[in-house]
């Protein structure tokens, strides 16, 4: 017989490193849902990249994650106690460095070229992460390994052994989970207990 469709939860967490889909990922989840969709840098990036003061920045996530369904995309270490501590599910796009840079890449030059306005009326520009201190291929270089050493240690403390974390590590692995997903009715209002994802979940 078939597999059946896994449940997935209410509260969503999409992390991975910078280029890798998460926000992609986190807009399909919200849609199957039907629940709201919370992009943390539309949140953090103010006009002409300007960053939202932390205090700010924190009374906004905490407003946008305070309902029983959501999904919320971004790695920001300065929200995590709010996100992950408010989540029932973590899904990891743990993808090969090569991979990521080149979708980055692919992405980088669409936007540049379509002049894409991103939030807040950004645009992004090939020349300013090929040849600043603030690119993302820097960026992307700098934390990959990083999260590959940190999520599995942050993912064993007690405050967020609650989750249920499923770790992708190819796009075709993704691409077959989310097939495998079903939704489960809204429980009453008020309630604190929702259904988290099924038993390929991992802790690291």
């Amino acid at each position: 017989m078939p597999e059946s469709p896994r449940p997935i939860g209410r509260r969503i967490v999409v992390v991975g490193t910078t280029g890798s889909g998460k926000t992609t990922l986190a807009r399909q989840l919200a849609q199957r849902l039907g629940c709201p969709h919370v992009e943390a840098d539309v949140l953090f990036w103010g006009p002409h990249w300007t960053k939202t003061p932390v205090d700010e920045f924190r009374t906004q996530v905490d407003r946008a994650t305070a309902g029983d369904c959501w999904t919320f995309d971004g790695n920001y270490s300065k929200v995590r106690d709010i996100t992950w501590g408010r989540a029932d599910t973590l899904v990891w796009l743990d993808y090969p460095l090569p991979l990521v840079l080149w979708r980055l890449l692919r992405r980088t030059i669409r936007r540049s070229l379509n002049l894409e306005q991103l939030w807040n009326g950004n645009r992004e520009t090939l020349w300013h992460h090929l040849f600043t201190r603030d690119s993302l291929f820097l960026w992307a270089l700098q934390t990959h390994g990083r999260y590959r050493r940190e999520y599995p240690l942050l993912l064993q403390r007690p405050e967020y052994a609650h989750l249920a974390v499923i770790r992708l590590r190819s796009p075709g692995a993704t691409a077959a989970w989310l097939a495998s997903l079903k939704t489960r009715p809204r429980q009453a209002k008020g309630s604190d207990s929702y259904p988290a994802a099924d038993s390929d979940s991992c802790t690291g």
